[in-house]
Parts: C-alpha cells; sequence; structure tokens
C-alpha cells in the first residue's frame, strides 16, 4: 500500500481511483458539509468524497447491479423538503440513474437516508420504462424554481428529452431538443441543463444545455458541445436559430460526460463541474496500473458575452487548488528571437501561468515534460500565422495503443483552436500533472485536456520562439504538492 498513488503516469492532484476503471462522473452533489463524487465503475457507482474538491476519500461502492441491470450513469439531487416522501420529512438524497439490461435502458431511482453512506433502491423502479427507444440514458435533474417542478434531461440518441416532476417518482414527458442542432457526428450523452448569469450583468441569466458526443470519426474520438438558450419548464429553445452554430465544450480530446455539482450553498455563488479524463476513443487503452481513467479538476462555469454578442462559455479552475502551491518560481522578461531556453525547473506535477507578447514571429509558446534531450516534450503554444493556439503530444507520448475493437491507432496527436489575441498578446494557464495537461485561455474562453504518457525523466520547461521574436512577460511556475500524502 505504501506505493499506491506512486505510480508512474499517477496525476498527483486529479481524482482517480486505487484500482480499477474510472468512467462518467455521475451523481454529484453537496450535502451537509460534503461533496460527493459518484462515478462509473464497470457498471456500477463508485464513490469518493471530499469537504474542499481537492482531498477525496475514497468509500465502498454505492450503488451495483441488480434484477432490473447495470447501474449506468445519473444524477443526485438533495430532496430538501422530502417532495419524494421518501424521509419521513426530514432531507435528503435521491439518485436518478439508468438501468440497463439486455439492450434495454430506462431510468430509476435510489434514495439515501444517512448522507450517502448506504441507498435504497425504490421499490417502483424503473420510474422512466423505456418508451422504445434505444438509446435512453444518463438523467440528469434540477429544482425548476419558476415552475415548482423537478426536471429531467435525458439522451435520446441524438437529441434530448425533458421530463417534469412533483414527487422525483412519477414523471411526465415534456419536450424533445436536438433534431438538426448543432453536431449530429454520434450518440449524445450525458446532458446537463443550468443556469449562470452573464459576467458584468448579474441580472441577465442564460440556460445552458450541454451533452457530450459519442467516439465517431469526424471529430476523430469523442468530445462535447453545449447551446445557450432559454428555458421555460417544458421546452428549450437556442438562441442561434439556424441550430447550425456548434460550440464546443472542450478543443483537446479527453474531457468528456461533464456534468455540474448540484445544491452547492447559495453563499458560494459558483457552478462547479468536472470531467472524465478520456476518449472513448481509447477509453483504457493507455499504460496505466492498477488504475484506468480520472478526473479533471473541478472548473468553474460563468457566461461571457464578445462585443459582438456571441456568448461563450468559460471554464476557470477553482480557487482551492491555489492551497496545494508550494514552491513557486518566475522567470521575467526573457526574449527570444527564433530560439528556445530552458527553465530552471523540473517537474511532472505543477501549475504554470505564462504571459506573452509577440512581434512577428510564426508561432511561440512552451515546451513541458521535456526531455533532457529536448526530443521529447508536449508543445503548448500560438500559431500567429492561422491564429490558432495549439496543444501537441505529438512528440510527448507512447503513441501507439491498441483500442477497445482490439485495432492498432495512433495516439500523437496536435489539437488546435481559433484565438484571436489581444493587442498580440496571450495568457495561458496550464495545469500539468503526470500524464494530464488542462491549458485555460484569457479568461477560460477556450479549454484543453490532453493526456500524455511521457518518460519517468521527461521533466524540464522550455520556451520557444520560431520565425520572428516573442517576449515572455512573466513565466510562473508553481509546484503543486500530492493531494494523496497523508
Amino acid at each position: 500500500m505504501s506505493e499506491l498513488y506512486k505510480e508512474r503516469f499517477r496525476p498527483q492532484y486529479h481524482l482517480t481511483p486505487p484500482s480499477g476503471p474510472m468512467s462518467d462522473p455521475n451523481g454529484m452533489v453537496y450535502f451537509e458539509g460534503v461533496y460527493h463524487q459518484f462515478y462509473q465503475f464497470t457498471g456500477r457507482w463508485g464513490h469518493a468524497r471530499s469537504r474542499d474538491l481537492i482531498h477525496w476519500d475514497h468509500l465502498p461502492l454505492a450503488l451495483v447491479s441488480d434484477e432490473l441491470g447495470d447501474i449506468w450513469s445519473g444524477c443526485c439531487v438533495v430532496d430538501k423538503v422530502d417532495t419524494s416522501g421518501l424521509f419521513g420529512g426530514k432531507a435528503g438524497l435521491v439518485a436518478l440513474f439508468t438501468h440497463y439490461k439486455e439492450g434495454l435502458q430506462s431510468q430509476s431511482l435510489a434514495y439515501s437516508a444517512d448522507g450517502g453512506a448506504s441507498w435504497t433502491k425504490y421499490a417502483g423502479n424503473p420510474v422512466i420504462p423505456n418508451p422504445g427507444i434505444r438509446d435512453f440514458r444518463d438523467p440528469k435533474v434540477l429544482w425548476h424554481e419558476p415552475s415548482g417542478k423537478w426536471i429531467m434531461v435525458v439522451s435520446v440518441d441524438k437529441s434530448v428529452h425533458f421530463y417534469s416532476s412533483d414527487n422525483l417518482r412519477a414523471w411526465q414527458y415534456e419536450s424533445e431538443f436536438g433534431k438538426a442542432q448543432g453536431s449530429q457526428a454520434a450518440v449524445w450523452e450525458c446532458p446537463d441543463l443550468f443556469c449562470l448569469p452573464i459576467e458584468g450583468n448579474v441580472t441577465r441569466q442564460k440556460w445552458v444545455l450541454h451533452v457530450s458526443i459519442g467516439d465517431n470519426r469526424e471529430t476523430d474520438g469523442s468530445t462535447a458541445q453545449y447551446f445557450i438558450g432559454e428555458f421555460d419548464g417544458r421546452r428549450f429553445t437556442n438562441d442561434d436559430v439556424t441550430g447550425k452554430q456548434i460550440l464546443w465544450t472542450d478543443y483537446g480530446q479527453d474531457f468528456y460526460a461533464a456534468v455540474t455539482y448540484s445544491d452547492l450553498p447559495q453563499e458560494d455563488g459558483r457552478s462547479i463541474w468536472l470531467g472524465w479524463t478520456s476518449n472513448w476513443k481509447y477509453p483504457f487503452a493507455g499504460p496505466t496500473a492498477p488504475w484506468k481513467g480520472g478526473m479533471s479538476i473541478p472548473r468553474t462555469l460563468t457566461l461571457q458575452e464578445d462585443s459582438e454578442g456571441l456568448i461563450t462559455l468559460c471554464q476557470r479552475p477553482i480557487d482551492e487548488l491555489k492551497r496545494l502551491r508550494t514552491d513557486a518560481f518566475r522567470f521575467t522578461n526573457v526574449a527570444l528571437e527564433d530560439g528556445s531556453v530552458k527553465l530552471d525547473y523540473k517537474g511532472a506535477s505543477y501549475e504554470l501561468i505564462a504571459d506573452i507578447e509577440w512581434k512577428d514571429a510564426d508561432s511561440f509558446g512552451l515546451r513541458v515534460l521535456c526531455s533532457a534531450d529536448g526530443s521529447e516534450a508536449a508543445h503548448i503554444g500560438y500559431d500567429a500565422v492561422t491564429g490558432t493556439v495549439f496543444v501537441d503530444r505529438t512528440f510527448a507520448s507512447q503513441n501507439e495503443f491498441i483500442n477497445r475493437e482490439g485495432a492498432p491507432f495512433h495516439f500523437g496527436k496536435r489539437f488546435t483552436a481559433p484565438c484571436k489575441g489581444v493587442q498580440n498578446r496571450i495568457m495561458f494557464h496550464a495545469f500539468i500533472d503526470e500524464s494530464v495537461i488542462e491549458l485555460f485561455l484569457g479568461n477560460g474562453e477556450k479549454v484543453f485536456t490532453v493526456l500524455v504518457y511521457p518518460q519517468a525523466d521527461s521533466q524540464g520547461v522550455e520556451l520557444f520562439a520560431h520565425g520572428g521574436a516573442a517576449l515572455f512577460n512573466s513565466v510562473e511556475v508553481y509546484r503543486l504538492k500530492s493531494i494523496w500524502n497523508k
């Protein structure tokens, strides 16, 4: 046990299971001072809990298979006034999830009167029987104050269905959204629906409908998208009347099934989510043991409106991560012209903030997880010729794997996102953690989540500029301590 959480590639400040495969985050809820993180664990719900969203304790499995089938993805809510009648007038936790058996998917309920320590399956399951649809899964529930009802959004092929309920046990179909909307590259999964104010105008709010998109050739793997619009308790209306606009959630390849935590304290004032750091193109193919899969860092969500009226979902690392900072390294006014420089830093679990200006450079940025000879590194940078930010793991990883169909595939890839930069200046905020890179641009309007599998001694950091000059005004590096050191 002394070597657990010290294995090669094991992230040190990301949630991962002690052993076995972790996938979709499920049942994310805050109750009586505790954040509960349930997750998919081979047709069951794994369970971890935290008081700060940073340090986690692992608990026994919460929900396991029964005569109705395996336990697939779902959610938890706090039934504060016992609308369900399951708690004798007190508050309790209610989980809504998908039962899966022999190709049939239906929605079921379980409840906990002891703060999530034990769960009882509802005797009337399923609460929404399968209506004759192949893909019918991943319920997410919220309380809709204007209508005074519980609302459920469920994935249905390449769309979602909305249901309403007074008591979490009996559900009424309300509407559908999705036909000819956004990306239709593959089945929609793990939907979420939440309301956020627009920054700078808290009285103006918009609804966000988020869906993940399964493995497909069009996007070379699984991905996720969101829609901005209005929700009246029955129907979601997309602000984009054409339905053709695609708003991508993450520009890397390893952020999937993200859903928000339910019932965060009102005084907190944040919306927070996290996602599974993998891809259904290669869900458990990475060279990690005894665990497979993990979660991203938790991220706060806001909406930002640009000068042209486009509203964007912004994701930012939660402030609690700053508590993990230990040694700080700061490098200032590093000017480069078609060259590179090594920083006096080595590590594989850290936070990095870079403020960069460029003059006539074609491209510039940072190489992280560098080998001593420079042959291996992940590249985080900006291409001024094309106006794109990139994260490139082509030369940073073991690159040849076998996917879940038993076929070989090439893992190395360059990921890009359009980004204008402001007055030839850009801010990179990156979290590097052994085998996970998360990059936040500016105010979090663009995000990359990318897995890498470097050699154990690839721990250097370099700055580079090609085709002209760039000025690194400041590069701050914070070593982050492990959350698993007791």
